[in-house]
């Protein structure tokens, strides 16, 4: 890998790891996409390295989570139970199938693009359900069965995070704001950083084994994404994080009209 490309995926690393500390979101969703359209990276490669990159940027992300107290250890706990074996279970399924590279590519790429505009649509009405979430009693009685909400929830993310490695954090983080109303933001950004960590290990064991990580470009992301998470981190008290998480969707809007045309 030549000198220049690896200081542009460090920096790509440093930008994208700076923004998951701050909002706990955008991490798959900015990196992965940005491998495949700016870099050329195959999107099998592409999902399979972003996977390894962060469950080493969010162990260290999640350390200053928990040093700030913003992790709920017991729905990180829920999600993780219903994420896991989800994970599991679809690579297991894309490894039996066999397929060419071609088609995993193909698929790979499409389900991104998808997983993109979800995410964008979970973006958009987080602080809208929260909102409705506090001053409703509709949602009263389905608190009640809140722990099994959040292993379902869970399960989805498994899904796809495991496929697209994206999901985590916007579809996570839409569901704790709507099941969990009274956690802050930076709660709810450590709490899905947290479930990130055995989630995207797990996942990116799998990939591992499919084949699907490039080392060098692992360690370009990680030279910068391991500063920029930390850093995020501890400003996301400080950080005002609507206006942030507006460029985030302009930016994947972006990036998921480019993959899907």
């Amino acid at each position: 890998m030549a000198v220049v490309d690896f200081g542009l995926l460090a920096l790509a690393g440093y930008g994208v790891g700076l923004i998951v500390g701050l909002a706990g979101v955008g991490g798959g969703s900015i990196m992965t996409p940005l491998l495949i359209t700016a870099f050329g990276i195959p999107a099998p490669v592409a999902v399979g390295t972003d996977l390894a990159c962060a469950a080493v940027t969010k162990t260290a992300g999640t350390l200053a989570h928990r040093a700030a107290r913003n992790i709920a250890g017991r729905i990180v706990f829920l999600l993780a139970l219903g994420s896991v074996p989800a994970a599991v279970a679809t690579l297991a399924i894309i490894a039996s199938a066999q397929l060419a590279p071609q088609q995993l590519n193909h698929l790979i790429r499409e389900s991104v693009g998808v997983a993109l505009l979800l995410s964008i649509a979970m973006l958009l009405l987080r602080d809208p359900l929260k909102r409705w979430a506090l001053r409703t009693d509709r949602l009263r009685e389905i608190r009640r069965h809140r722990p099994v909400i959040t292993v379902a929830v869970g399960g989805i993310i498994g899904l796809a995070v495991a496929l697209t490695s994206l999901g985590a954090g916007a579809i996570g983080a839409a569901a704790l704001a709507l099941l969990y109303p009274e956690l802050e933001p930076a709660e709810i950004a450590g709490s899905d950083i947290a479930h990130a960590v055995p989630l995207t290990g797990i996942a990116a064991i799998g990939h591992a084994w499919l084949g699907t990580i490039d080392v060098p470009l692992l360690l370009a992301l990680l030279a910068g994404g391991l500063p920029g998470i930390v850093l995020g981190s501890f400003a996301s008290r400080r950080v005002p994080i609507r206006s942030l998480r507006m460029i985030l969707i302009a930016a994947l809007a972006l990036a998921g009209a480019k993959l899907l045309t």
